[in-house]
């Protein structure tokens, strides 16, 4: 599958945020710096403290109370720097394995370095597209995700991606971004896309497609909607590099103050 020109545009600005995230110093980076994205999801100060959390652009944290057990296959789609494989690797043990997908070289990169700086043997990350995954079908017990498929420009696609590789009886945990009446203006802003917002769909929306691709026993576990302070932080600490300037995002975050939420999608593949 060739990269569309969102895919480009994306792939593009992750990097950028990854380069400003890797060149900050934390003993120097404000309150709201790296890491502000892992502690409003909820992860663990421990996770926390890891330099993948640093370079964190999730929205949730999948895995919590995850029900992954010793010698399970995790697959996760975007691992981006690969905070949550370092915590799936933790719980599935050397007797399982965990998989990243990402489709920016420069994310696999990182996450291969943060892989072997960790010691681990039993995960795997490859480049490759979440729309066409480099899985082979029913292979995986666990599918999770965090804050990437809002970015997908064929959901539809993923979801039926998710419903191929799991095994039957596999479950799936996604934290996603999810929207309800985002203005039209909003909609169409390049730079929204990629802070998650402009390409993201309401959660009925999720919900249905999700279930047309063949995935049943669907529940949404968590919510978290932001307020207006969280917004403008999120944005401008944890999404270093976007073109948004501070006057921008300040139009903004008061428009889709109550719209966007955070939202942890469960579910299995049926037997």
């Amino acid at each position: 599958m060739k990269m569309t020109d969102i895919h480009k545009q994306v792939s593009r600005d992750y990097v950028r945020m990854l380069e400003a995230a890797s060149s900050r110093s934390p003993c120097c980076a404000p309150p709201s710096g790296p890491g502000t994205i892992a502690a409003v999801a909820g992860y663990a100060p421990e996770a926390r403290d890891l330099d993948a959390a640093s370079q964190s652009f999730g929205c949730g944290n999948p895995l919590a109370f995850a029900a992954v057990t010793a010698g399970q296959t995790v697959l996760d789609l975007g691992s981006g720097a690969g905070l949550d494989l370092l915590l799936a690797a933790e719980k599935v043990g050397p007797s399982g394995s965990v998989i990243g997908i990402d489709m920016t070289q420069e994310m696999v990169d990182r996450a291969r370095a943060n892989v072997a700086a960790a010691g681990l043997y039993n995960v795997d990350v490859r480049l490759g597209m979440i729309e066409q995954m480099p899985i082979d079908n029913a292979s995986v017990d666990w599918v999770i995700s965090n804050c990437v498929i809002n970015l997908s420009p064929d959901k539809a696609r993923v979801f039926s991606e998710i419903a191929r590789v799991l095994k039957p009886g596999g479950r799936f945990s996604i934290s996603d971004i999810v929207v309800e009446g985002l203005p039209d203006a909003l909609r169409e802003n390049a730079t929204l896309y990629s802070a998650c917002v402009a390409g993201a769909i309401s959660e009925a929306a999720y919900l249905d497609g999700l279930r047309a691709a063949g995935l049943d026993d669907l529940h949404v576990v968590e919510r978290q909607v932001y307020e207006e302070s969280q917004l403008v932080s999120l944005i401008t600490s944890e999404i270093p590099g976007l073109e948004l300037s501070a006057e921008l995002i300040a139009q903004i975050a008061p428009q889709v103050v109550g719209k966007v939420w955070s939202a942890k999608f469960t579910g299995t593949r049926a037997l």
